[in-house]
């Protein structure tokens, strides 16, 4: 079932505010975990979990800066 415009609208905003950063803490929180690796082995690692996280979120991300599909054509804005 896909999601709407407005439903993927809702669920972008609530992954970048919410999941975001946990999913970024908890990727501090597992590396500091280990001891620290060189530094270009550390930004591989950052770099790769940076891209990885939005993986399985494209379909909710995707055509959500542009405007609804759904709306009618107004020339007001605002509506």
């Amino acid at each position: 079932m896909a999601l709407s415009y407005k439903a993927r609208r809702r669920w972008s905003l609530i992954i970048l505010l919410i999941g975001l950063p946990v999913y970024i803490g908890l990727a501090w929180f597992l590396l500091s975990l280990f001891d620290r690796p060189s530094i270009l082995l550390e930004l591989g690692i950052y770099l790769v979990l940076g891209i990885v996280w939005a993986i399985p979120f494209r379909a909710v991300f995707k055509g959500v800066g542009q405007a609804d599909p759904d709306a009618e054509n107004d020339d007001t804005p605002g509506h």
